[in-house]
């Protein structure tokens, strides 16, 4: 292994390689045993700072038990961590690339969303969720996908993962209006969906919800959804497109990922704070 920048392929890497340790049982130690390394490199190489060889990955992918697509996924991602890539724009065409965005986002200290007409995955309710996966169900993928209820599955864990009391990262989320007042599922569902974010507004009082009018003027993102990814010291931000259909795109260069955070902050100042929100949130679930 040797000893390199944090780039955004090495990152991914290093949180996918931790995913699968912590999965399988295995220590950092044991891993770094397997490949005759010390631990701090299995540190290095878990945080990004670090490329393993082929024979190390494939070694580690012995010692935590992965086969099949997902290990060949794996030590695609270790092919890319190992070119020298002067790129500002990532395309994730791997398999489960939702959970690699996943991985990204449970190790940011920031998270900022801003999404159009759906609320952001992060606070969507059970119903909600369901009734989204129904609408998509036979369009973006078939009636019978086995990955379906993975995605279900997961989907479940990151929201219990990211939105508990005592978690210190910022999370800023603008929510459309359009998407408080959708016909998504039945009208019971939606009532479900707005008391779940009034709860969450209760339940934790560092989480910045704010509502974006329908009649709000100065919006650079309408018809676009995004989130940027903040990791303090420990990198550099990046930005990720949601896709409709296709895969995942991500920005990491400096030009995209501040024009990208200055048209968040320029829909985050024209939407309502917080209580403002909550009084909407609560004046259209009586409706």
């Amino acid at each position: 292994m040797g000893h390199a920048r944090p780039t955004f392929e090495r990152r991914q890497l290093g949180l996918v390689l931790r995913r699968l340790r912590e999965r399988s049982g295995m220590t950092q130690q044991a891993g770094a045993e397997a490949v005759g390394k010390v631990r701090s490199r299995i540190v290095q190489l878990e945080d990004g700072t670090a490329t393993a060889s082929e024979e190390d990955l494939r070694t580690l992918l012995d010692c935590y038990t992965v086969t099949g697509d997902e290990r060949t996924t794996v030590l695609e991602l270790g092919a890319q961590a190992r070119r020298r890539q002067q790129r500002r724009v990532h395309v994730d065409n791997l398999p489960d690339a939702y959970r690699r965005f996943a991985d990204l986002e449970a190790s940011a200290s920031e998270i900022n969303v801003y999404d159009t007409g759906v609320i952001p995955g992060l606070l969507q309710s059970t119903g909600y969720l369901q009734a989204l996966f129904a609408e998509a169900e036979g369009v973006w993928w078939a009636a019978d996908d086995t990955q379906a209820e993975d995605r279900w599955a997961y989907r479940m864990d990151r929201q219990a993962t990211m939105l508990r009391e005592g978690d210190l990262r910022i999370m800023r989320f603008v929510v459309t209006e359009d998407a408080l007042r959708a016909n998504m599922g039945a009208p019971e569902i939606m009532r479900e969906q707005l008391n779940h974010l009034l709860g969450l507004l209760d339940k934790l009082p560092d989480l910045n919800i704010r509502v974006l009018r329908a009649d709000a003027y100065g919006n650079p993102l309408r018809g676009y959804g995004m989130t940027i990814l903040g990791f303090g010291e420990r990198g550099a931000s990046i930005g990720y497109s949601s896709p409709v259909l296709g895969p995942s795109t991500y920005y990491d260069g400096e030009p995209e990922t501040t024009a990208m955070i200055r048209a968040f902050y320029r829909v985050w100042e024209a939407a309502l704070s917080r209580e403002e929100s909550r009084r909407l949130i609560q004046h259209i679930a009586k409706e």
